[in-house]
C-alpha cells in the first residue's frame, strides 16, 4: 500500500458513536465512493439507512466470538484493506493476528479482551488490569515482529494524550530551559521529564456538556459509549507508579512480572476519586478509571540517570458529564448490574458545554502545566456532522492514527509513544478546537493542608495526597 493512498476497503468492527463520527471525518479525507465500507456489529446502527444511502456502507449484523471470528473476517480482510476496531468484547490481539496474516492495516482505541476478561470475578485481579492486557500485547508484538502496521490504543485517550505529553514537555522546557533541544529518542524524553522535575502526570479531563433531556431512573447516559465506560469503570483502578513514591495506597498492589511500571488498587476505578486540575473548573475531582496510556506513558518516560531511577506517576483523572456521574452513582448503587436503558448523547441531544481533555504535568518549578484540547459542542457541530465534543476528539485520534498508518504501512505493532507526535498532532489539530497550555500554582494540599495528616506532607506530590 503506497503512502497516504486510500485503502480499497475499510472494515469496522463495532459501529457505534465513534465509528459514525469517524466516517464524517473520513469523508473529508477520501472520496468514499471509491472505498468499500463494511461494518460488523451485533446491533443495527440507529442511522444505518443514512450510512447505507450516503456512503454505501455494507452492514453485517453479527456478534463476533472466538468460534466465528475467522469464518466471518477471513473472506473480508485482505491486502489493501484497513480494519478499524471500535468494539467492546472482541479480542484486539486476535484481530491483529488476522490482519497480520492477510497483510492488512489495523487500528484500535484500546486493547480489548474477549468477554469476561475485565469482569470475571473468578480471575485473579491482576489479570483483569490493562497492565496485564498490555503485557500480552507486547508479547504478541515481539512474536509477530515487523509487517503491516497495527496501531494499538489510539483514540483520544489512550492515543492523542501521549502526543500531548510530548508537546507539553517541549513547551515546558522551552519556557524553563533556554536553548532547549527537543528530544530525539525515548531516553531523551525521559531525561527531559526528569530534568524538568516532572513527578506526576494526570490525563485530566472535564466534560462539561449538558444534555437536553434529564436522565431517567435506571438509565445510563454518556457522551460516548456506555458499554465502553462501564467496562473500564469496573476494572481495578490502576496507574503508572512513580520513582518518587514512598508508600503504596491502601489496597495497592505491585505486579509480579513485566516492566512493573504500574500498580493497581483492589477496587473498581469508578469507586476511587482523586483531586486534579483543569482550566475549566480549576481544582476538581476525577475518577481513577484505568487507561492504557497511564501505563505506556509511565514506561516510556522511565530511565536511569547517574544510577538514579526515574519514572513519573501517571494516571487518568476523569470528570465525566453530569448525567454520566449520576448514571455512575446509580449503577454502583445497583451492585454494578447492567443498566436496562442506555443512551449515548447525540449532537442534537446536547444543549451546551465542552470537553476539556489534556495532560497535567506537575512537580516542576512552576508547579502545574495543563496542555490539551478544549472543544465545545458548537465547535464540534461546525467542524463535522454527527459529532459531540467528546466523539470528535476520539474520532480525531482515530483519524490521525489511521493517516499515520497509511504513511507508515510497514511499522508492525506500534503504540502512540512510538509515533512522531508532530505528524500525528498535525493530522488531528483541525478537529480539536483550541490546543492550549495553562500554568497553575495548584497542588493537592494547597487548599486544605493537614487534611491528610496520615500521609507524609514533605512531598506534596505523593499519590496518597491526591486521593479523596
Amino acid at each position: 500500500m503506497n503512502a497516504l493512498i486510500a485503502p480499497r476497503k475499510i472494515i469496522f468492527v463495532g459501529f457505534g458513536s465513534i465509528a459514525e463520527s469517524f466516517v464524517a471525518l473520513l469523508s473529508k479525507t477520501h472520496d468514499l465512493d471509491s472505498i468499500e465500507l463494511v461494518a460488523i456489529d451485533p446491533l443495527r446502527p440507529q442511522r444505518q439507512d443514512f450510512f447505507q444511502s450516503r456512503y454505501n456502507l455494507n452492514f453485517i449484523q453479527a456478534h463476533l466470538d472466538p468460534n466465528n471470528l475467522r469464518d466471518i473476517l477471513t473472506p473480508l480482510v485482505e491486502r489493501d484493506s484497513f480494519l478499524i476496531n471500535l468494539s467492546t468484547d472482541v479480542s484486539s490481539l486476535d484481530l491483529i493476528e488476522v490482519c497480520h496474516e492477510a497483510g492488512a492495516l489495523y487500528l484500535d482505541t484500546c486493547i480489548e479482551p474477549w468477554p469476561g476478561g475485565y469482569s470475571d470475578p473468578g480471575q485473579p485481579m491482576a489479570q483483569r488490569t490493562n497492565y496485564h492486557l498490555r503485557e500480552r500485547m507486547l508479547k504478541l508484538k515481539k512474536r509477530l515482529g515487523g509487517g503491516p502496521t497495527a496501531v494499538v490504543a489510539h483514540g483520544a485517550n489512550p492515543g492523542l494524550v501521549s502526543h500531548f505529553v510530548k508537546q507539553a514537555l517541549v513547551n515546558l522546557a522551552n519556557d524553563l530551559t533556554p536553548g532547549f533541544t527537543p528530544p530525539q529518542c525515548k531516553e531523551d524524553w525521559a531525561r527531559t521529564s526528569k530534568e524538568l522535575g516532572v513527578k506526576v502526570i494526570h490525563i485530566a479531563e472535564y466534560d462539561s456538556q449538558v444534555a437536553v433531556e434529564p436522565k431517567a431512573r435506571g438509565e445510563f447516559v454518556n457522551t460516548w459509549s456506555v458499554n465502553g465506560f462501564i467496562s473500564e469503570a469496573q476494572q481495578p483502578a490502576e496507574l503508572g507508579w512513580g520513582s518518587h513514591e514512598r508508600t503504596l495506597p491502601e489496597q495497592g498492589f505491585e505486579h509480579e512480572s513485566g516492566s512493573k511500571a504500574a500498580i493497581y488498587i483492589g477496587r473498581p476505578g469508578a469507586t476511587v476519586q482523586l483531586k486534579t486540575w483543569t482550566p475549566y473548573d480549576q481544582e476538581t475531582l476525577g475518577f481513577l478509571v484505568t487507561h492504557n496510556e497511564a501505563i505506556s506513558i509511565a514506561e516510556f518516560l522511565s530511565g536511569t540517570f547517574a544510577d538514579e531511577a526515574y519514572r513519573p506517576t501517571v494516571n487518568y483523572a476523569y470528570r465525566p458529564c453530569d448525567h454520566a456521574i449520576l448514571s455512575l452513582m446509580e449503577w454502583l448503587g445497583k451492585s454494578r448490574k447492567d443498566p436496562l436503558l442506555k443512551r449515548v448523547l447525540k449532537s442534537e441531544d446536547i444543549s451546551g458545554g465542552s470537553d476539556h481533555l489534556g495532560v497535567l504535568l506537575m512537580g516542576h518549578q512552576k508547579s502545574c502545566y495543563w496542555y490539551g484540547s478544549t472543544l465545545s459542542i458548537d465547535q464540534a457541530r461546525e467542524l463535522a456532522p454527527l459529532n459531540t465534543a467528546t466523539t470528535l476528539q476520539v474520532a480525531a485520534g482515530v483519524l490521525s492514527g489511521y493517516l499515520w498508518a497509511l504513511n507508515h504501512p510497514n511499522a508492525g505493532m506500534v503504540e502512540a509513544e512510538e509515533m512522531d507526535y508532530q505528524e500525528v498532532l498535525g493530522y488531528a489539530a483541525p478537529y480539536l478546537g483550541g490546543l492550549q497550555g495553562f500554568f497553575s500554582d495548584w497542588n493537592p494540599l494547597k487548599n486544605d493542608p493537614g487534611t491528610f495528616a496520615i500521609n507524609d506532607p514533605t512531598d506534596v506530590w505523593q499519590f496518597n495526597n491526591f486521593l479523596v
